[in-house]
């Protein structure tokens, strides 16, 4: 490495992933929002958000993250793993690693148990139908990544 050269810097990441400062930035206001919901106040840019708790798929240690939500035709909830990345965001590796240990979290309730499953073709098309008709933005931000955002449906344990 060379010697004006930090570890982490932006020619050793893979592009597309954000750096120290933006890691750090996106940890102090994903728990802003996690204790908003938790204080009963669910919504962030005009979208309903819930905290999705999962297990850290090596470190196994707790982790939570607070999602945009979007009805699903039962009683769960879709979210959608975008992430702005190329890479899909680390809580859908550590939900799909250990969906075991899944639970959300909506506003001023507690943590409820759930089951992810990833939606895949006609069943996908329809919910991101459903989640771009809602929230157009989504629909912008695939349009910009060579990646494919998976939709999970959570449904209640």
């Amino acid at each position: 490495m060379a010697r004006n050269q930090q570890a982490g810097s932006r020619s050793e990441r893979e592009p597309g992933t954000p750096g120290p400062v933006s890691r750090w930035v996106q940890r102090k206001m994903n728990g802003r929002m996690s204790r908003k919901v938790r204080g009963g106040r669910g919504s962030f840019m005009g979208m309903d958000v819930l905290v999705l708790n999962t297990v850290g798929r090596r470190s196994r240690q707790p982790r939570e993250t607070p999602l945009a939500w979007f009805a699903d035709d039962g009683d769960g909830w879709l979210v959608v793993a975008s992430g702005g990345g190329s890479r899909h965001p680390d809580w859908h590796a550590n939900l799909m690693a250990h969906p075991e240990r899944a639970s959300v979290e909506l506003p001023g309730g507690g943590a409820r148990p759930v089951v992810p499953h990833r939606l895949e073709g006609a069943d996908r098309e329809q919910a991101w139908q459903r989640i771009t008709e809602a929230q157009p933005r989504y629909g912008k931000y695939q349009a910009k990544s060579d990646r494919v955002y998976p939709v999970v449906r959570l449904v209640p344990r």
